[in-house]
């Protein structure tokens, strides 16, 4: 069954994202996680802490 999301958070987009071609993410309940090509579409949602250690690790790269 697919998840209704209702939530009102605005999505991001990275700083770094000049071509448009990119992820944008949002925390709801969750974090989630779409292609910013097609907002329309389906959406990835990951814990938060999950994302957290994702992103930690991104910076340490």
């Amino acid at each position: 069954m697919a998840e209704i999301i209702t939530a009102n958070t605005p999505w991001r987009r990275s700083s770094h994202s000049q071509t448009g071609n990119c992820v944008e993410a949002r925390a709801d309940a969750r974090i989630l996680v779409r292609d910013s090509r097609r907002p329309h579409g389906p959406r990835v949602g990951v814990a938060t802490e999950a994302w957290r250690m994702f992103t930690e690790g991104l910076r340490g790269a």
